[in-house]
């Protein structure tokens, strides 16, 4: 029961977080309170539902009014400080990346839950963190992030990793969560501040 309440918690958080980053998206493209809504809900739980689909479990936010009410919360968050949150490029990253740190957890969570392999959960972490973004960023007309050279998919999966390293060395399951979340964070911030990137597809010249 108490874990639960706690891969609630961590679900609800990192849905705020990924409404935030959608909403504020959508409010420099100028759409309309529903439109902007709209994005935000589809951030939050886009990822999660393509997860619960494969793993043929019930839809997480069908469960639940939370999802939807928190996801309110969040464009309410963001007509209250537009102003702050739509000027400064700085507060995309750190939302999306505290959703995509938290959704990663609970989407490899759920599938060790469901009884799949630990390089399944990997996978599934890296859907429930990164395929809202994908859906956010092709409905606003956006590149999505997920196929920029960037470090976006790929801290994920090193973030599962990490996830099922803790576990082999005995580490309890917080530390698992912790070292999981700290991965993302570090490599999404290494992305942004030193320009950390895959190499590039190009043409042969």
């Amino acid at each position: 029961m108490m874990q639960e309440t706690l891969l609630f918690i961590i679900e609800v958080i990192g849905t705020l977080a990924f409404a935030v980053s959608g909403i504020r998206l959508a409010a420099k493209k100028h759409f309309d309170w529903f439109g902007a809504y709209t994005i935000g809900v589809v951030t939050a739980i886009g990822g999660g539902t393509i997860r619960d689909l494969l793993l043929d479990a019930p839809v997480f936010w069908m469960s639940s009014w939370m999802y939807l009410a928190v996801t309110g919360l969040g464009f309410f968050t963001v007509v209250s400080f537009r102003k702050v949150l739509t000027s400064d490029s700085k507060s995309l990253f750190m939302f999306d990346a505290i959703g995509l740190a938290l959704f990663v957890i609970t989407g490899v969570q759920k599938s060790l839950a469901f009884g799949f392999p630990m390089w399944v959960a990997m996978v599934m972490g890296m859907i429930t963190g990164s395929f809202g973004g994908i859906m956010r960023d092709v409905l606003i007309n956006e590149e999505p992030l997920f196929f920029r050279k960037d470090i976006y998919a790929t801290a994920c999966l090193a973030g599962g990793f990490m996830y099922w390293l803790t576990s082999v060395c005995g580490g309890e399951e917080w530390m698992q969560q912790v070292l999981c979340a700290v991965t993302i964070l570090v490599l999404r911030w290494g992305a942004l501040r030193y320009g950390w990137h895959l190499p590039e597809m190009k043409e042969k010249n």
